[in-house]
């Protein structure tokens, strides 16, 4: 091109830019993936997002931003994400069930001379995590182990010993990683610094979910598991009681207060949930959603294990004396904290909240100590619905109690268990029909 041409050309580009710019129709071509990620985290921290969610969102977007943000965010593409899900599910990935080991964070906290909660603030986990991996053979999870390697500066394998699962993620899993990039790329649509959203469905397909029934146990074996809690300390056995006999979540369970029991109309109220996050601790928040504030009936048989609780948790509180801590200290959603009245059904042995995962972690114990079927407390959950469904209780009425936000959602999880009702409704029809004919034709 020619002096003059090449003036000409570049006019008119600059036409072009200033008509674009003026249209919304301009993009930063170099902005990368994982640099607006950590920005799009930074700007939804809580109380934008849950405390849970949000350090759940951090930990998938660290495997996000090791394969995909060197891209630039206007050339991410669709093969690239599905590239991503296919090494989700390769074996090596998963870490449900993986931990971490080590013997040396107790020697440099002790080196530091700081105390457990100040060096739990320097490494950004909870003081509850450090007190863990200090103890013998303690393990965490290998978030927890990156977290703090990253807050001392040191590579994770020179501080613990990693003892990986072998297995890919689940496509549950590997679909919550989608969503959180389809969000993420939305707001950059918003934002103006692409032209549309390469995750959302008018674009690809996202990972496809096979809907699996959910675990449950069966009459037969919720019975059996009843007994075996004849034998239980009297805390795990209500427990257990109330995850089997009101279906309600985990958090929600360790967030009741005594104030929450009605013995006289035989309802609890579910107003709040428990629940630990790394850099916070057990916090205290409100439920899952606007139905999950809600009032379940109790039996009879549950309610007579919670009176029995109760006069052990007034002896217990007796007992302890100057232990007991008549007021605590909760950690609120936002970060804030309040005092408030010790009022938790459910107290560490220091009279504070329990963390929601020892009730997991005992219930495996259990399980693995009676030779039971695999199941989790939220497996009671399921158990709960599914047996109610199959004694014939509505719907709405299940959706209800578990506290859904939707009764489709409620018969989207328990289609099984509803068309295995819908049967044993028209077999018993059948059957009371032709005795009736029966009775018709002898008279």
């Amino acid at each position: 091109m020619s002096d003059k041409q090449i003036q000409k050309e570049l006019q008119r580009q600059i036409v072009k830019f200033e008509d674009a710019v003026k249209e919304g129709q301009y993009y930063d071509s170099n902005m990368r993936f994982g640099d607006y990620g950590e920005e799009w985290l930074e700007m939804n921290r809580p109380p934008q997002l849950a405390p849970k969610t949000y350090e759940c969102y951090k930990g998938m977007f660290r495997d996000i931003k090791e394969a995909l943000g060197h891209i630039k965010l206007i050339k991410l593409q669709s093969r690239h994400l599905q590239m991503f899900y296919s090494n989700l599910r390769e074996n090596g990935v998963k870490r449900t069930g993986a931990y971490a080991v080590s013997d040396k964070i107790d020697v440099i906290r002790k080196e530091m001379h700081l105390s457990k909660d100040k060096f739990a603030e320097l490494c950004g986990v909870s003081s509850t995590t450090i007190s863990a991996v200090c103890k013998p053979d303690g393990h965490i999870s290998i978030k927890s182990a990156e977290k703090i390697a990253e807050g001392l500066n040191i590579p994770v394998q020179k501080l613990f010993e990693l003892h990986l699962d072998t297995g890919g993620l689940s496509d549950k899993t590997v679909l919550h990683y989608h969503k959180l990039i389809s969000t993420i790329l939305a707001q950059a649509t918003r934002d103006r610094l692409i032209p549309f959203n390469i995750a959302d469905r008018n674009h690809m397909k996202a990972p496809k979910l096979e809907r699996k029934e959910a675990a449950f146990l069966d009459d037969e074996q919720v019975r059996h598991v009843l007994e075996l809690l004849e034998n239980e300390p009297i805390k795990w056995k209500t427990i257990m009681y109330l995850l089997i006999y009101s279906g309600i979540r985990r958090g929600e369970l360790l967030g009741l207060e005594w104030k929450d029991i009605d013995f006289e109309k035989k309802v609890i109220h579910i107003r709040r949930t428990s629940q630990a996050v790394d850099h916070m601790g057990i916090i205290t928040k409100s439920p899952k959603n606007d139905t999950s504030y809600r009032t379940i009936k109790l039996s009879d048989t549950m309610l007579e294990q919670l009176r029995e609780y109760q006069q052990y948790w007034q002896k217990r509180r007796t007992e302890l004396d100057d232990y007991w801590q008549d007021e605590i200290q909760i950690i609120l959603a936002d970060g804030s904290t309040r005092t408030v009245p010790n009022d938790r059904l459910f107290t560490k042995v220091d009279s504070t909240p329990m963390n929601p995962y020892s009730v997991s972690d005992w219930v495996r114990k259990f399980v693995k100590r009676n030779d039971l079927p695999y199941f989790t407390p939220h497996s009671l959950r399921h158990t709960h619905a599914t047996l109610l469904i199959a004694e014939g209780v509505s719907i709405p009425t299940v959706s209800r109690r578990l506290g859904h936000s939707s009764i489709a959602t409620t018969s989207k999880i328990y289609i099984h268990a509803i068309q295995s009702a819908d049967e044993i409704a028209s077999n018993a029809l059948e059957d009371k029909l032709r005795l009736e004919r029966r009775k018709e034709e002898e008279d």
